[in-house]
């Protein structure tokens, strides 16, 4: 046949890329320990059980996701990444001690501390452009200004290993989540440790910001998760159990509901005040979750777990979400309600399910059994 004669649908044209709800799953050779999103940009760092550190963009456009770059400067496992602030450095730390700074284009090595502990680091947190914090896993906790290349605070005031740590918009009080089950309190500006809370149950694991910051809220290993008042910090002022094996790791979504991850490998969506186990977010089967990390915007939380990959999740219908007081009576041990469509269980009435949320009980705030039995 003549190309004149050619149906025009026979011709190779190229296939549109398929875009998707969310990023295509990234798979790692080892563990990614820690992970973090860009505050600008679909870029996603991740440092694994192996020492290694990458650097990922990320897109909904299927195919898209890359490896920019990896960096193998750790001689054992990366146990956080941090972008600063303004996106071009990420803060790496490790077991074998040390802090690297590298750069966020290429990957290079700018800065490094070796030895900046005397045990095995656990966590990093940039608080301004100069000044960011470690905390190790003996308890002891670090604030350092790379203007002068040195801590300008060292303290050791909890006795176990330092989870998490978070510091209130100001960049002035930095608090610390540690394995004895307290919550310590630093003041960054005056370079001095101001109290510890009463200990909790269980390791606490994790510490973030809600209600505009007047509120702080930790996950503890059994599962529960304390609140404490803006400058009360002494002692809780509310718990609420999730039935949930564990909270291993936490982030704020809105200004009252935080993801937690679990060792039953479930993201559970829980309301702050009133307390509520909303639903489920999405999971890896039966594999501990390790960080989750949320992108600008609020839409897409990403999360790695034991099963060496990274998967993304559309929490976008978070942001709508209002849970008031009234609770319908609900049958107890339900299953969790699937609250994006990658979640297990979710049908074709996932936003049916959120209009019914006003009368809707503790999705899943009497379910995390139910899910492992």
């Amino acid at each position: 046949r003549s190309p004149q004669d050619q149906d025009p649908s026979e011709e190779p044209a190229a296939r549109e890329p398929r875009l998707r709800d969310t990023p295509e799953d990234i798979c790692f050779e080892a563990t990614a320990n820690a992970i973090a999103l860009h505050p600008e940009r679909p870029l996603l760092a991740a440092g694994d059980v192996d020492g290694d550190v990458y650097l990922y963009s990320y897109s909904c456009t299927e195919g898209e996701n890359r490896q920019l770059w990896s960096s193998g400067h750790h001689l054992k496992s990366c146990r956080d990444v941090a972008f600063s602030q303004d996106g071009q450095k990420l803060f790496t730390v490790s077991k074998d001690k040390s802090v690297h700074i590298l750069t966020v284009e290429e990957g290079r090595l700018e800065t490094r501390f070796p030895k900046a502990h005397g045990s095995a680091l656990n966590c990093v947190l940039p608080i301004d452009q100069h000044v960011f914090a470690t905390g190790d896993d003996g308890g002891a906790v670090k604030v350092w200004d790379l203007r002068k290349g040195d801590a300008i605070l060292e303290a050791r005031q909890q006795e176990e290993y330092i989870s998490a740590m978070t510091v209130d918009g100001n960049g002035k009080l930095l608090l610390t989540a540690s394995g004895d089950g307290t919550l310590g309190v630093y003041n960054v500006k005056r370079r001095r440790f101001e109290l510890l809370s009463e200990p909790q149950n269980g390791d606490l694991t994790s510490v973030v910001l809600l209600k505009r910051g007047r509120k702080v809220a930790c996950g503890s290993s059994e599962g529960t998760m304390y609140l404490f008042n803006w400058d009360g910090f002494g002692a809780a002022s509310d718990r609420f159990a999730l039935r949930a094996e564990s909270i291993d790791c936490m982030v704020p979504i809105t200004d009252s509901i935080v993801c937690v991850g679990s060792l039953d490998g479930i993201i559970r969506a829980v309301n702050v005040l009133p307390n509520r186990v909303v639903g489920c977010v999405g999971q890896h089967l039966g594999e501990p979750i390790e960080q989750l990390a949320v992108a600008p915007g609020g839409r897409l939380l990403a999360s790695s777990a034991h099963d060496q990959k990274v998967k993304f999740w559309d929490v976008s219908a978070l942001g709508s979400l209002v849970v008031d007081d009234y609770r319908r009576k609900k049958k107890r041990g339900g299953p969790l309600r699937a609250l994006s469509s990658k979640a297990v269980g979710s049908g074709e009435d996932f936003f049916a399910d959120l209009r019914e949320e006003p009368e809707a009980e503790a999705a899943g705030g009497d379910s995390g059994d139910s899910d492992s039995d």
